[in-house]
């Protein structure tokens, strides 16, 4: 009979450890590159501020990136600007013609070079500190989409009281149509691997108030289940938008959601292949990319 030979315990133990060790480093060496979209519009007096206060919390990050500011609408010096600025690391697209913000951030997804894809607002009425936090909460739970949410335990907010009565009650109309487990759609930041959004963008439609839902409503028709929320800091204080502005977005954002109600349940529209690009139209504009 052939004798079994038997490993001693502590080389098991030491060959699991290697591999263990191999594992970890594999997986903190894998590089990961950031796509940054920030739309903008009528922001010619803050926005090399803010983009320069963003690039300083990206050069703190682990990862090598990338920003992408999109001008919906040559109606200022926005675009102008940020070129005289020479800020490295930054690609500028700007509109000849107003198109709209949720159009804006999806060229700029659409020209994303990043498997992290992320947008955030410009205004820095978002703490732009808060990219961080959602890069660990993608991390953490290998998840497709991370949300951004003035509704999370530990968002810190400042915001009227009439907004937050407003974001329940849109919360609610959502669950309700959509059934999306998700408390804060509408938050000017969120993160999106890159796989997933090539699955969503030639199903986009929306062009203005409705754009960050319809993101996530297609998300969740195609199976991508892993959207997590994470918190965010976010100041209202020094908003500068009208009362009639505020009803116009308000009337429509409305309308855009249930339009997305009738393209998803009653067209099905998002189920459906699409091959379209994310511009179904020729639109003018000019751009510069400084290394």
């Amino acid at each position: 009979m052939k004798k079994c030979v038997t490993v001693p315990h502590w080389i098991t133990i030491a060959v699991f450890f290697l591999w263990y060790i191999i594992c970890c480093m594999k997986n903190t060496l894998t590089p990961h590159f950031l796509s940054l979209i920030i739309p903008a519009f009528k922001q010619e007096k803050t926005i090399v501020k803010d983009v320069r206060k963003i690039k300083r919390v990206l050069d703190t990050i682990r990862y090598d990136y990338e920003i992408i500011v999109v001008v919906d609408g040559n109606v200022d010096y926005s675009f102008e600007k940020i070129k005289r600025a020479k800020i490295k690391k930054i690609s500028c697209y700007v509109f000849q013609e107003n198109q709209g913000k949720s159009f804006a951030i999806r060229y700029g997804m659409s020209r994303a070079r990043g498997d992290y894809v992320i947008f955030i607002d410009s205004g820095m009425e978002i703490d732009p500190n808060g990219i961080s936090m959602l890069l660990e909460h993608m991390e953490w739970y290998n998840a497709d989409i991370i949300v951004g949410s003035k509704r999370h335990l530990a968002s810190q907010v400042n915001y009227p009281l009439w907004r937050k009565v407003l974001s329940v009650g849109y919360y609610m109309i959502v669950k309700w149509l959509f059934g999306i487990k998700v408390h804060d759609t509408q938050a000017g930041i969120k993160i999106f691997k890159r796989h997933v959004l090539e699955k969503i963008l030639p199903r986009l439609i929306e062009k203005n108030y409705a754009g960050d839902l319809e993101i996530l409503v297609v998300a969740n028709t195609l199976g991508f289940k892993r959207t997590y929320e994470a918190p965010i800091k976010l100041d209202y204080s020094n908003s500068t938008l009208t009362s009639a502005a505020t009803l116009r977005a308000i009337i429509g954002i409305l309308i855009d959601t249930l339009a997305i109600f009738y393209r998803k349940n009653i067209l099905q529209y998002y189920k459906q292949p699409h091959k379209r690009p994310v511009t179904s139209k020729r639109i003018k504009l000019k751009y510069f990319r400084y290394l």
